[in-house]
């Protein structure tokens, strides 16, 4: 449910970032301080929090994700640093992310972020790979020209893989868990640009506001369901 709800939030800073910054006609670099505000304040919240509150976590995931789309696409296209170099920025960054977070912390696994410096870093590293995200599910879609269905069966696939991996290979389960997060938000960026892009650009063309709003139905309605707790502290 974990992943599920993750695909779900993804997709929905897809066309939650789509509609402020071009349904709304504010552009890419309002919607990005929009959304860096509402960014810094779930995150900020988040750490202050003396418990685990679900709403609150999945509320911080979807601000990752919204404000990185709405970066992705102002550094790609208002920038004009393109898809391809937009994604390398954005991997090296992520890459340097984590390297520091394990340079000064000992360890980047979900199990030892039990301090407000660990959580800073888990969610500045989020950041990164949501951006990163957004950026290689267009350049997958659109440079490579396989379109948003091609681009989903690949980022499905490689998905698929790392549960594999995880089920019936001894690979660290920290690099499992980080792949996966990474691999979710393309998913979820060519699932959400499927969904709200004109059809002759391969999309269903459905409205962006009333898409977000099932997303958001989905994700509360499975964050209710479903109940959750934070990972066991690491000893």
């Amino acid at each position: 449910m974990f992943w599920a709800i993750k695909i779900l939030a993804t997709t929905l800073g897809e066309t939650g970032g789509d509609a402020v910054s071009m349904s709304m006609n504010l552009g890419y670099l309002v919607g990005t301080g929009i959304f860096a505000v509402l960014f810094c304040a779930a995150v900020s919240t988040q750490i202050s929090a003396r418990k685990f509150h679900p709403a609150l976590y999945w509320l911080t995931v979807i601000a990752t994700t919204t404000v990185g789309t709405t970066l992705a696409d102002f550094a790609d296209r208002s920038l004009g640093i393109g898809y391809t170099g937009g994604s390398l920025i954005l991997f090296s960054l992520l890459i340097g992310s984590l390297w520091l977070w394990h340079r000064t912390m000992g360890s980047v696994a979900v199990d030892s972020v039990n301090s407000p410096k660990s959580e800073l870093f888990y969610w500045v590293t989020i950041l990164f790979s949501q951006t990163l995200g957004t950026a290689l599910g267009d350049w997958t879609a659109d440079s490579a020209d396989l379109g948003y269905t091609g681009a989903a069966l690949i980022f499905g696939g490689m998905l698929a893989a790392v549960a594999a991996g995880h089920y019936w290979t001894k690979l660290s389960k920290t690099l499992l868990f980080w792949a996966a997060f990474i691999v979710t938000r393309p998913l979820g960026a060519v699932v959400g640009d499927f969904l709200d892009k004109p059809r002759d650009h391969g999309g269903l063309e459905l409205s962006r506001y009333s898409t977000s709003a099932a997303l958001i139905i989905l994700v509360v309605a499975l964050i209710s369901m479903f109940p959750q707790q934070p990972a066991e502290p690491s000893h």
